[in-house]
C-alpha cells in the first residue's frame, strides 16, 4: 500500500495518467491525495473529475482557488475568465454530479504515515494556526460549501479583507480569511497579515512581508505541510513543508511524492504538454 502526495493538476488529465502509470497506481491498493486546482487551465477538467470520481476513497482530494472560482461560474456568481477551460463541466451531461462532487472535497487534510503527521492544504496556513485548529476552521468551510446555502455563500466569499484572522470575527469575514489563507495565501507579515498581489516566488517578497512557511514561531513548524498554488515558488521539499505545484499547466511537471517515512520522500515527474501561458496563475 502506498500514499502519494500530488500537485495542481489543473485539467491536465494526460499527465495525470501518465504519472500514475509511471507509479503503477492501484485504487485497490493505494491512495492518492491531490492537493488542489483539480480543474481549469488544462485540455480535459471533466476528465480529471471523471477519473477521481471513479477512483472512490482512493482519492482524496482538496480544493484551490481555480475549484472554487468552477464552482462560483457554475452558480452564475462569477463570469469565466479568459483563460478558463472549464465549458466541458458546465455543458457535461453529467455537470450536475461534477460539480456535486466537487463541492463535497475538502479544505484541509490530515494523515499519519510511519510516525510522520502531514497536513494538506492547497495555497497555505496562517503563523497563528496549529493543525488541530486549521482541521476545525476548513470543517468550517467544508459545511457551508455542502450546505444549501452555497450559492449565497459564493457570492460573498470574494474579497482580500479582513486581510489578518481574530478570534473575534464572525459570518462572511470569518469564513473569507479561512478560504484566502488555505486556498490563496503565498506571503504574510509575522504578525499573520496576508499579502495576495505577488505571485512571483519567494524571493519576491514585499516589504514587511515572507512566505508563510518562513515566519518564525509559525504553529505548524512541528508537522509537516504539504501544499500546492505557488508554481514560480520551484521546488521545495524540507523536513516541515513540501511544495508539489511545479507547473504542469505551465509547461513544467506533475509532481507525486510517494509517503515513505519521517523527511523520506520519493519524487516523481512527469512533463506536462498542454502548457498555457502563465498569466492566468
Amino acid at each position: 500500500m502506498a500514499h502519494y502526495l500530488i500537485g495542481d493538476v489543473q485539467g491536465c488529465n494526460d499527465a495525470l495518467q501518465r504519472l500514475l502509470d509511471t507509479l503503477a497506481f492501484s485504487p485497490s491498493r493505494d491512495t492518492l491525495w491531490l492537493l488542489g486546482d483539480l480543474v481549469n487551465r488544462g485540455p480535459d477538467s471533466a476528465g480529471v473529475l471523471r477519473r477521481l470520481i471513479g477512483y472512490g476513497d482512493a482519492a482524496r482530494c482538496l480544493l484551490g482557488n481555480h475549484d472554487l472560482h468552477l464552482l462560483a461560474v457554475a452558480h452564475g456568481v462569477r463570469p469565466p475568465h479568459r483563460g478558463d477551460t472549464v465549458a466541458d463541466i458546465l455543458q457535461a451531461a453529467d455537470r450536475a454530479a461534477l460539480l456535486d462532487w466537487l463541492r463535497r472535497q475538502s479544505l484541509a487534510l490530515r494523515h499519519v504515515q510511519a510516525g510522520e503527521e502531514i497536513l494538506m492544504v492547497h495555497a497555505g496556513v496562517l503563523p497563528s494556526w496549529d493543525a488541530s485548529k486549521i482541521i476545525a476552521l476548513a470543517a468550517e468551510l467544508e459545511t457551508v460549501l455542502r450546505g444549501p446555502d452555497l450559492p449565497d455563500f459564493l457570492q460573498r466569499m470574494y474579497g482580500n479583507e479582513p486581510a489578518a484572522w481574530d478570534e473575534g470575527l464572525q459570518g462572511d469575514a470569518r469564513l473569507r480569511v479561512i478560504v484566502n489563507a488555505l486556498t490563496r495565501l503565498r506571503f504574510c507579515t509575522d504578525d499573520g497579515v496576508m499579502e495576495f498581489a505577488t505571485k512571483e516566488g519567494a524571493g519576491a517578497a514585499p516589504a514587511g512581508y515572507r512566505p508563510w512557511f518562513e515566519v518564525p514561531g509559525r504553529r505548524t513548524a512541528s508537522v509537516t505541510v504539504a501544499f500546492g498554488h505557488w508554481s514560480t515558488l520551484g521546488r521545495l521539499q524540507r523536513r516541515d513543508v513540501l511544495a508539489l505545484d511545479t507547473g504542469c499547466v505551465w509547461g513544467g511537471c506533475l509532481t507525486a511524492l510517494r509517503l515513505v517515512g519521517p523527511g523520506t520522500h520519493e519524487r516523481v515527474e512527469v512533463k506536462c504538454v498542454a502548457a498555457q501561458t502563465p498569466g492566468g496563475r
